[in-house]
């Protein structure tokens, strides 16, 4: 029974006086005496809605202790020494996603107000446990406790750019693994770039036979330099559903980006017909460079069939409600120089390219809300007038973000300054120093400052909030040739964006967090992720 005598620790002295090292920290812990007692004896009991819940749970246990984990449904009467016990609680109060923990010497119980606030709770109890698998020692104490935890933001996510780079599907199950571990639940998948087309499409076999190959790719150190070495790669149908499945699983959403109507370079070298043939020099290729190239798809009836068709697909895979399709730096170069383009505009009534652009991204929101879907792009499609169901992912200066919410629109905040993950941890000197393998694209970003940014700063009033659905980081990859890069450029910075993503900003104090942090770090090594060490400042 729990003890009507809770007391809740400030956050600060809780850390220094408690061994939990837990990223992202729950909105209230009360702490009791006594501990429960942890082994490879523990069992699962759970509610029948839970079962996949309970599956992840007892296969991490397994994990930890090396001895199967013996679970049970509430239905079996079946009597365990030691359990975890998993259930529902829907009439609670708290947000969707959250959950209550308990913690005596009897036993543990996740309460969840869904089945995702219970797969959160088991979260935060691998957290309680040892990060060493399997266990060094055969028992591990709990401290008795009880948690009440909701997230702020119903958008805790991260991009990943493979379009640039491509990544094995094992690797992207690590991180979805790695994302569940900090409660994040969105995965922005990056699949389509000037660079390589990364997603099978049925109906057009040349967008991967052709647009998923390049010639060559920049070594690191020289970035108009090529290694002369072909490149490429493509997710198949059969594992995209595959991942979605097992991202769903752990109530992870993954939300494809489909680029429109520029960095379309390689579907466009796959179809040419796509472009503005119309332009003088008009050759199109899958690119070898970095940074922002001209090719731009053309605004033709058989451009929004195509793009119509390959959406059709998408939504096939992905349940996602929200689509991404890019929308940012599109050059109008191609455009203003195709007199098939200026006709366009002239029937249309538009004023300039901007507005084709925002012409072209409301017919494929129209499109997309026939699929009951809805339309996500970066900051540059409000550039000719933001469309009215559109929500907006902000890049670039925040102040974008007042546009769209004075127009009543939706938005995620992704700031370069505070959120590209693709940006130097340490200085650059002192990175380059270790080899050019760690060169980046430039910026600086520590653990620190992406700790300390308020997704929900540029909100004017309470209805303003409201409409910032969450916050997420970018792994944009020019710079990221293999998984080992990737794990460095992420690890330990995802474990900042958790916290802004789930804590409210006025519970956040950096020195808790940095000190927590080292336990949680502990975690990624012993799954032998290539993590950076941060900074050792605490401030």
């Amino acid at each position: 029974m729990i003890k009507q005598t809770l007391f809740s620790i400030p956050l600060l002295a809780l850390a220094m006086a408690q061994d939990v090292s837990l990223i992202p920290y729950p909105r209230d812990v009360y702490f009791q005496n006594g501990s429960f007692v942890f082994s490879a004896e523990t069992s699962i009991r759970y509610d029948s809605r839970l079962k996949n819940e309970s599956t992840l749970l007892a296969a991490e246990l397994k994990r930890l202790t090396g001895s199967e984990t013996r679970s049970a449904s509430e239905e079996m009467k079946i009597f365990f020494h030691s359990e975890v016990t998993l259930d529902l609680d829907e009439s609670s109060t708290l947000k969707p996603g959250s959950y209550t923990m308990t913690v005596t010497p009897e036993g543990v119980k996740i309460l969840g107000k869904d089945p995702a606030g219970v797969f959160w709770g088991t979260q935060t109890l691998l957290q309680l446990l040892p990060a060493k698998t399997p266990m060094e020692t055969k028992t591990a104490d709990i401290p008795a406790l009880v948690i009440k935890d909701e997230p702020e933001y119903g958008w805790r996510g991260m991009l990943l750019d493979c379009g640039r780079h491509f990544f094995p599907l094992e690797d992207l199950k690590k991180f979805i693994d790695q994302m569940a571990f900090h409660k994040l639940n969105v995965l922005h998948w990056h699949l389509t770039e000037d660079q390589g087309w990364r997603i099978e499409i049925k109906k057009y076999p040349k967008l991967t036979s052709v647009g998923a190959y390049r010639d060559s790719t920049p070594p690191y150190g020289k970035r108009l330099g090529d290694d002369g070495k072909r490149y490429g790669g493509f997710y198949t149908q059969d594992q995209v559903k595959d991942l979605v499945a097992y991202a769903a699983a752990r109530h992870i959403t993954i939300v494809p980006e489909i680029e429109m109507p520029g960095h379309a370079a390689a579907a466009i070298a796959a179809y040419p017909e796509l472009g503005n043939t119309d332009i003088p020099g008009y050759a199109p290729k899958v690119m070898t460079r970095w940074g922002v190239h001209p090719y731009i798809f053309a605004p033709k009836e058989e451009t929004f069939t195509f793009l119509e068709n390959v959406l059709t697909e998408v939504c096939d895979l992905f349940p996602s409600t929200y689509i991404h399709i890019g929308g940012d730096e599109a050059p109008k170069d191609q455009w203003k120089a195709s007199p098939f383009a200026q006709q366009v505009m002239k029937a249309e009534g538009l004023k300039d390219e901007n507005e084709l652009q925002s012409y072209f991204i409301r017919r494929i929101e129209k499109f997309l809300a026939s699929k009951n879907r809805s339309l996500v792009g970066w900051d540059e499609i409000q550039e000719g007038g933001l469309p009215k169901t559109a929500t907006m992912m902000v890049w670039r200066d925040v102040n974008w973000a007042h546009h769209a919410l004075d127009k009543g629109n939706n938005v995620v905040m992704a700031p370069n300054a505070f959120a590209y993950l693709d940006h130097y941890q340490h200085p650059e000197a002192k990175e380059l120093a270790k080899g050019a393998e760690f060169e980046a694209i430039g910026g600086f970003l520590t653990v620190d400052t992406l700790y300390n940014y308020d997704p929900a700063a540029i909100a004017r009033n309470p209805e303003e909030k409201k409409r910032i659905l969450g916050v997420q980081a970018q792994l944009w990859t020019e710079y990221m040739k293999d998984w080992k890069k990737v794990e460095y450029m992420a690890f330990p910075r995802i474990a900042a964006l958790a916290e802004i993503a789930w804590v409210p900003a006025e519970r956040k104090i950096y020195g808790s967090f940095r000190k927590r942090l080292e336990g949680v770090m502990s975690f990624y090594d012993a799954r032998g992720i290539n993590r950076a060490v941060p900074d050792n400042a605490v401030k």
